[in-house]
């Protein structure tokens, strides 16, 4: 049975939300944290498990926090190279590849950025946000490329968290679509949830069906015309929020399907040839601006778009005179 330890057992002295009371009586564990403790039923108030975190606390409560010990990996290591951007011992970022998945699951076990985190920063890493997802506070879709950061400490991985949590986390993407966004420039506010016929694809769900909050900003950044009419685009998106497919299904609700993206191109087709045979979504996460959680400098990191998407702009450049 997995052993756990005592954060917390004593009486509450102050009201107000549990997340909130628990975050100012312990002071090295993130809210984030404490949010997935409650989540997992580590929680007790009154000796009663609690599942919610809005659960409201008044003083002479009693509470209880148990921190479960973390407990071993079964994926295998493996050496898989990595472009590194940046490392120290709190944090990691990379240039993730297009065609590597973030994390096993659904199958796949082997040849994931998981296994290659493992091996190459061995067993430190174990255990630090979850056993499947070892570092990880975000994701990017398999065929999506570019910028992620990674967790190396549990501190650095509270901290993160946090920052994803609140959205305080600045994530640029670019990416290159059928079309154009109309306007070229603004803002998309529209709920994400399950499609509700297609359960591998999302999309504009309303928050009564399910649909969570979502908005990003963009802007167009350069057009391609052939034959007088505008055939693809070059866009850079902001996230607001950090839904699945956020980019991908709110582009394609505005007219604009990411080139490649045989998940909401919805059969459509374009008049120039090389758009069509895209292998993959031409998106690529740009930048992540965030503040260290651990020295608190405030730190940017960008990559240029990958070798395929610049190839297929600058075919776009020769074709679209």
């Amino acid at each position: 049975m997995q052993q756990v330890n005592t954060l917390l057992d004593g009486e509450a002295d102050r009201s107000g939300r549990l997340d909130k009371v628990l975050a100012a009586l312990i002071d090295d564990v993130s809210r984030a944290r404490l949010q997935e403790l409650i989540t997992q039923g580590q929680v007790r108030v009154n000796g009663a498990v609690m599942s919610s975190r809005s659960i409201k606390i008044k003083p002479g409560d009693h509470l209880t926090v148990m921190m479960p010990e973390a407990t071993q990996s079964h994926i295998e290591a493996e050496n898989i190279p990595l472009d590194i951007v940046y490392e120290d011992d709190d944090i990691l970022v990379i240039n993730k590849a297009a065609g590597m998945v973030v994390h096993p699951g659904a199958g796949i076990r082997t040849g994931t950025l998981v296994n290659a985190l493992l091996a190459y920063c061995g067993p430190s890493l174990t255990g630090i946000g979850g056993v499947e997802r070892p570092g990880l506070v975000h994701r990017l879709d398999k065929d999506t490329s570019g910028i992620m950061v990674v967790a190396k400490s549990q501190a650095g991985y509270d901290g993160l968290v946090t920052q994803f949590s609140d959205h305080s986390i600045e994530r640029t993407y670019h990416a290159l679509v059928l079309g154009s966004p109309m306007p070229p420039l603004g803002r998309v506010e529209k709920p994400i949830g399950r499609h509700p016929k297609h359960r591998t694809r999302m999309a504009v769900v309303s928050e009564q069906r399910g649909g969570k909050y979502a908005a990003t900003r963009y802007k167009r950044i350069e057009t391609f015309e052939a034959e007088g009419a505008l055939c693809a685009s070059l866009v850079e998106c902001q996230l607001e929020t950090g839904r699945a497919h956020q980019v991908r299904v709110h582009l394609a609700s505005l007219g604009a399907p990411l080139v490649g993206d045989r998940l909401y191109l919805e059969r459509r087709q374009s008049s120039v040839a090389l758009l069509n045979t895209f292998s993959r979504q031409a998106l690529h996460a740009y930048s992540l601006k965030f503040e260290h959680p651990i020295t608190k400098y405030v730190l940017y990191f960008f990559k240029d778009i990958p070798p395929d998407m610049h190839e297929l702009v600058s075919q776009l450049e020769t074709v679209c005179q």
